[in-house]
């Protein structure tokens, strides 16, 4: 894309459908391994609640890194600077792979204490960690494919996100079926298996991207047909925009862990309720995300078009064609949330104690839609020390209210997922009245 009148619904849809695909799919593993893990037990089902979200917390750390790489090479995308898109990538594989690296050996040391620190109930904890203890190994594979991934949606080709996804889930759903039931003359590994078909399924996904690399990307116009030496100073000119983004993803997994051990607090079926009101939220949120992650990349490439004057106006689009497909999915949940709430458990109880808790979470989103648009702009300008500000303001104001009606008051669970109101309802006021100030014009990465 190399002018402003190629960013048209059309082909802001061509650039958003692919990455919907490919997240709706990579949802499918936690879909499935939520789903499979109901029909097991209710303790592996609110086990992994704990145990997902505190893997993805570490997880976030590199994903928030190569989400800044993303931004850059989105705008070194949009300079023509290809073979710079390209040094960014290959030095920030070098750092997710070195980080991996490090939050193994110490989720390794500091996992059990830190999990019996938190969780009050012997049965979950086991659960838990068991969960953690074999699906860490799989992170390694998980930032590199991230990196991978920053890549082809910072310079627009973000077709090959959805044949890998397709291949990532096909496998997470044989290797669980295979690992957490015990078929093929295995034993039958409940959690445990759900992990380790997670970390295979992430090796299969990094497979297949080199392959794909190698067979269909123009390397040598991106300097990817040999790899580049580790470059202290490219390196570091990259942390001004990854360092922040790497803190405020890890921050916001990290408050979403909180309001999960205040539910854990509440019992063992309002963090069943929970966990599936949170698997059911995945589906919204990864249409959102992909409307969010190609604000941000098209951002970043107009702006290096030269083109801010635009940015405007193409954040308006984006923003009605999220809200378009985000409030069908909302109608949908609202009619039917029984239905949505069998995916993911067989007990009937279960089911109808779930409803509540999963209407509300859906509503929430009318909020929450606007409120990751205007932040994936903002840091989308380059502008990433301020949007990890924005965030740090939503996410105070989001603690707070959780301490007060879960922790303290102690509310029905259905209440306690009204703090997704208030966060998405502060982000949005906040990025908002930053992307109208127009103080992000002229940064440059």
């Amino acid at each position: 894309m190399n002018n402003t009148s190629t960013y048209s619904y059309r082909n802001i849809w061509k650039v958003a459908y692919p990455i919907l695909i490919s997240l709706v799919m990579e949802q499918m593993i936690g879909l499935t391994d939520t789903a499979f893990l109901g029909r097991v037990g209710e303790v592996e089902l609110g086990a992994s609640a704990i145990a997902i979200v505190y893997y993805m917390v570490m997880f976030m750390i590199g994903f928030g890194f190569s989400i800044g790489a993303q931004i850059i090479i989105g705008r070194r995308n949009g300079e023509c600077n290809f073979h710079d898109a390209g040094k960014v990538f290959w030095q920030g594989l070098y750092f997710v792979l070195g980080l991996s690296g490090l939050l193994i050996g110490l989720s390794e040391l500091f996992s059990p204490w830190l999990m019996k620190l938190m969780v009050a109930s012997d049965a979950i904890y086991e659960a838990s960690l068991s969960y953690v203890r074999w699906r860490l190994p799989g992170m390694a594979f998980a930032f590199a494919t991230a990196m991978f991934r920053a890549f082809y949606v910072g310079t627009t080709q973000t077709r090959t996100l959805t044949l890998n996804s397709i291949v990532m889930v096909s496998s997470n759903v044989l290797f669980n079926w295979i690992l957490i039931f015990g078929h093929f003359g295995l034993p039958a590994l409940g959690i445990t298996g759900a992990a380790i078909g997670s970390s295979l399924a992430e090796l299969v996904s990094l497979i297949f991207f080199i392959l794909y690399t190698k067979v269909n990307c123009d390397r040598s116009k991106y300097g990817l047909d040999k790899p580049a030496r580790l470059d202290w100073a490219e390196l570091r000119g990259m942390m001004p925009v990854c360092t922040w983004t790497m803190i405020q993803h890890t921050i916001s997994v990290s408050t979403w862990f909180i309001f999960f051990l205040y539910i854990e607090h509440l019992g063992e079926r309002a963090l069943a309720i929970s966990n599936i009101a949170r698997g059911a939220s995945g589906i919204i949120w990864v249409v959102l995300q992909a409307f969010s992650s190609t604000c941000s990349t098209l951002v970043s490439n107009i702006i290096g078009e030269g083109h801010q004057d635009e940015v405007m106006s193409l954040i308006r689009r984006i923003m009605k064609l999220a809200y378009g497909v985000v409030g069908f999915m909302i109608l949908i949940f609202c009619i039917f949330p029984e239905g949505i709430a069998r995916i993911y458990t067989d007990i009937p109880s279960l089911v109808k104690a779930s409803v509540p808790a999963l209407m509300v979470m859906a509503c929430s989103y009318l909020l929450n839609a606007g409120g990751q648009v205007l932040f994936l702009a903002v840091s989308g300008t380059g502008s990433t020390r301020t949007a990890f500000r924005l965030e740090l303001i939503a996410l105070a104001v989001y603690m707070v209210y959780c301490t007060i009606v879960i922790w303290w008051l102690k509310v029905d669970v259905a209440i306690c997922w009204t703090a997704e109101f208030v966060y998405g309802g502060m982000l949005m006021l906040c990025s908002w009245i930053y992307i109208r100030s127009g103080r992000w014009k002229n940064h440059q990465i």
